[in-house]
């Protein structure tokens, strides 16, 4: 059970997987006024920046669960860095399977809701991990923009327009499921960039260290229609965000 080297390779030395800041994931810290042990369940942790930034600057203890084997590795590596160690630590597995033994503080699905096929199946999940009154943190992308077409709808790697809601419609969604919206930190279109043009300095590199690996011709191409995919489309219709949500 792993992730295919292509996420690996892209994601490259990033320690945020998503279009998120160092400061923006500092502001969310922040905003939630998490307390000393706070206890966090992190579904699809990547390289654990969130729990260990959190367990440094607040002091929050968790686990990150996460089916990359590199990511993994490299969340344990910034947890000794950091001296956080002994308050977090990764597993590698399947987050939507995996059972916390007690019921946490905060359960966090941030860009993976692909785990519960979509945001109503991912807030399930969470809830089932959370303690009574426990809060649930989400990323997920919606629309900026009303795309006109399909190719702008492809060009933000969804299938269909109906993959991604706009803002107002996502916060809509939360209160149907029945959960209270309690705060928001979005991307911008300045994080979004650094995200994107890091993926192509990435791949770059490594094309020109492995020129005949199997995955190079893939790569190339990636890096080929990438820049102008993001430039024509992502940044300007696609918008992301983490949302913290209480069950009513």
């Amino acid at each position: 059970m792993d992730l295919p080297r292509q996420f690996v390779i892209r994601e490259g030395d990033l320690r945020i997987l998503n279009p998120f800041d160092a400061g923006k994931l500092a502001t969310l810290g922040r905003a939630l006024k998490l307390a000393p042990g706070t206890s966090i369940l992190d579904l699809c942790s990547g390289k654990g920046e969130l729990l260990c930034t959190w367990a440094r600057d607040h002091g929050v203890v968790g686990t990150g669960v996460d089916i990359s084997t590199a990511f993994t590795a490299a969340a344990r590596q910034r947890a000794a860095e950091l001296g956080v160690a002994e308050q977090v630590s990764f597993v590698h597995g399947d987050a939507a399977a995996y059972d916390c033994e007690e019921p946490v503080d905060v359960a966090a699905c941030v860009g993976a809701t692909w785990i519960g096929d979509g945001v109503p199946g991912t807030l399930e999940i969470l809830a089932r991990r959370l303690r009574p009154g426990g809060m649930a943190l989400v990323g997920e992308p919606y629309w900026r923009i009303e795309p006109p077409d399909q190719a702008t709808v492809e060009g933000c790697h969804a299938h269909h327009r109906d993959d991604f809601h706009d803002l107002p419609g996502l916060v809509g969604l939360f209160g149907e499921q029945g959960w209270d919206l309690v705060e928001m930190v979005l991307a911008d279109q300045d994080s979004w960039d650094r995200y994107a043009a890091a993926h192509w300095l990435n791949l770059r590199r490594w094309l020109d260290d492995n020129p005949d690996d199997p995955l190079a011709p893939e790569l190339r191409q990636e890096l080929t229609e990438d820049p102008l995919r993001h430039v024509r489309y992502r940044r300007d219709y696609l918008g992301w965000g983490v949302f913290a949500l209480i069950r009513r």
